[in-house]
Order: C-alpha cells, then structure tokens, then sequence
C-alpha cells in the first residue's frame, strides 16, 4: 500500500466525487420535500447536526450504505435514486 492508499490520508482528503454526489442528491431531494436538516436528522434519529455536518463543504463527513437506506426511506425514494447512473 502506497502513501496515497493510506487510511491516515485518506482521512484529510477531500470526498470522493461518488461521496459527493451522494450528498448533492440527499440535498435536493430533501430540499425539493421542504424537509430542513434538522427534520431529516430528526426523522433518522441522529442528532440535529447531523445532516448539516455532512452538507458542509468543509467537513469530511459522508453518508454510508445504512445512512443513504435508510434516508431513501424518509425521502420516499428507491436507494438507486441517490447514486449516479453511471460510475464515477
């Protein structure tokens, strides 16, 4: 494993533009229901910053496999819906 393969930097890296897309996806559909982060975070159990820690640029936060399931739920939209049709 190489220096840019490791775990260490990968932390500090910017997102993966498949991570990316994700979150602008959650970000307009959540927005397009009238759903605010808070009531997302909410409906999902997390805290009330959740959702806004991961919307944030800055961060390095990101939604996984069981985050982007279980939004689809709240959002009333198959997982599909959230990630690109084609790889990134």
């Amino acid at each position: 494993m190489g220096a840019v393969d490791s775990p260490q930097i990968l932390l500090h890296m910017e997102l993966a533009p498949i991570e990316q897309y994700v979150i602008d996806a959650v970000r307009e559909r959540r927005k397009k229901l009238g759903i605010s982060q808070e009531q997302l975070a909410h409906l999902l159990g997390y805290s009330e910053g959740f959702i806004a820690n991961i919307e944030t640029p800055r961060r390095s936060s990101k939604y996984n496999l069981r985050h982007i399931n279980e939004i689809s739920k709240v959002l009333k939209c198959s997982p599909r819906d959230l990630l690109p049709k084609e790889a990134l």
